[in-house]
């Protein structure tokens, strides 16, 4: 497969931004090139020079937790950037589509939208797994990328892995495997499978498990030339110069990570006990996640009901395949408990 072709033509010839210090190699004491305020910051720690635009250092540290090489690995403002590159470096507005398979996470469709992409809906089964036959229909010569979200936002099941790897061995162009809920799942994560499949990318983030959603970091990894096509495309210093120190300073600390990991995932089975002998639940869906997707009697009166009590849900009562249904995220055992009495007191 040829990655080169599925790009668009433009990008194909596009001159990405070039700084001098993309330009020269070797070290350097003084600074003349950027305008840049060169007294420092009116700060403790001074930011008053660029980013490293290609966030080595920080990637480097990764490589080593991930086992994915520099060149294999792409680093954006959210997983959300990534999203957005994909379609503006590989999908032509007014021509191409993608596939999106509902219920998923939205900004597959808001992206595609921006970039005036044609979405090709391809509905879940009813068990939340993928429609092979739907998807296979769906595909023509424009169909440039498929989404696949696994664990899925927001029904918190992993896609049957086989099912998956039928979609790589048979579309010819990009597979995006968004796993941003990896790390609270018992699915391996499809990190392994680059080097068998140059049209796979997989996405991952800081903002789940890390607990970094406040600093805005997602990755993903990829062929090095899909990468380089990402690096093309992207801002020069996409990604901040304080995110970079405060992220390789988190990667440090994977042991309490790990911690956190396991204490969500007996937590998500508890609150999912909790949950099920309330006589407004209807169904506790299983979950590969760090949330639980809930049918309950009224999802719209709870919703507003946990609101007035200064809880806040996800309500996903509209959304196809997931009516009368709440997303819940596992909280610290005391917010899950805050939770239960709120919602054992809607029942008196």
């Amino acid at each position: 497969m040829d990655i080169k072709n599925l790009q668009r033509e433009n990008i194909k010839t596009l001159r990405p931004y070039s700084t001098a210090r993309d330009e020269y190699k070797g070290q350097a004491s003084v600074f003349l090139d950027a305008n840049e305020n060169s007294y420092g910051s009116p700060l403790p720690e001074n930011f008053n020079r660029y980013p490293d635009p290609l966030q080595l250092d920080l990637k480097d540290a990764l490589s080593k937790i991930k086992g994915v090489p520099i060149e294999n690995t792409f680093l954006g403002n959210g997983s959300d950037e990534a999203i957005d590159l994909l379609f503006r470096a590989f999908c032509n507005p007014g021509k191409d589509n993608v596939i999106i398979l509902p219920p998923t996470y939205g900004m597959y469709e808001v992206s595609a939208n921006i970039n005036d992409v044609e979405i090709r809906k391809v509905n879940l089964l009813p068990n939340f797994q993928l429609d092979l036959e739907g998807i296979a229909e769906a595909i023509d010569a424009n169909t440039k990328l498929i989404f696949i979200c696994s664990p899925n936002n927001p029904t918190g099941n992993s896609m049957v892995r086989t099912d998956i790897e039928t979609i790589l061995a048979n579309f010819k162009g990009l597979v995006v495997i968004d796993e941003a809920y990896i790390n609270f799942a018992k699915q391996r994560t499809f990190i392994q499978e680059l080097t068998e499949y140059p049209h796979l990318v997989v996405l991952q983030t800081f903002s789940k498990a890390w607990g970094l959603a406040g600093l805005r970091l997602g990755m993903a990894f990829a062929s090095s030339m899909i990468i380089d096509i990402l690096n093309k495309v992207k801002a020069p210093y996409n990604i901040s110069q304080s995110t970079q120190d405060l992220a390789l300073a988190a990667l440090q600390n994977i042991g309490q990570v790990n911690d956190w990991i396991k204490t969500t995932v007996a937590e998500r089975e508890h609150l999912a006990g909790l949950l099920l002998d309330l006589p407004m639940v209807h169904k506790v869906y299983p979950s590969d996640a760090n949330f639980i997707l809930v049918e309950v009697a009224d999802a719209n009166g709870t919703y507003d009901a946990l609101v007035d009590r200064g809880i806040i849900v996800r309500n996903r009562a509209k959304v196809t395949l997931c009516e009368g249904c709440l997303r819940i995220t596992v909280g610290t055992p005391a917010e899950n408990e805050i939770l239960i009495s709120a919602l054992k007191s809607l029942t008196n």
